[in-house]
């Protein structure tokens, strides 16, 4: 094996060459053995279920967009917490009040959400 500077990058290209290798051959292997069904429920945009009616193009309702926004909105409230709360000793008073300040903005974005019923389904 090479030693040096360029010794590591000879040695990381032997190994992503190795990985191109295995997947191409594993991937060629697969298209090789794997069974040929040629029909039209294959080329359908279901293969189980109900027949597709229509177009694709459908309007959804703006709930699971806002939905989706508010699941991303407390899920980045939980990567802020859980740092927060392993260093919470540490950081003092003022920290611990500008996250309760924080967490109070989130429940009272909570609490709209849920008079305004974006958080009901029927």
């Amino acid at each position: 094996m090479p030693e040096g500077y360029f010794g590591d990058y000879f040695t990381f290209g032997m190994f992503a060459g190795l990985v191109v290798v295995l997947v191409g051959g594993t991937l060629l292997l697969a298209r090789l053995v794997r069974p040929r069904v040629d029909k039209d429920e294959k080329l359908s945009t279901y293969e189980c279920g109900v027949d597709p009616i229509g177009g694709g193009w459908t309007q959804s309702t703006v709930r699971y967009y806002i939905f989706a926004l508010l699941f991303v909105i407390f899920d980045v409230e939980a990567v802020f917490l859980f740092p927060w709360a392993t260093v919470f000793e540490e950081i003092g008073i003022f920290a611990f009040i500008e996250m309760m300040i924080f967490i109070a903005i989130l429940g009272l974005g909570l609490v709209y959400a849920w008079r305004k019923k974006v958080l009901e389904w029927i």
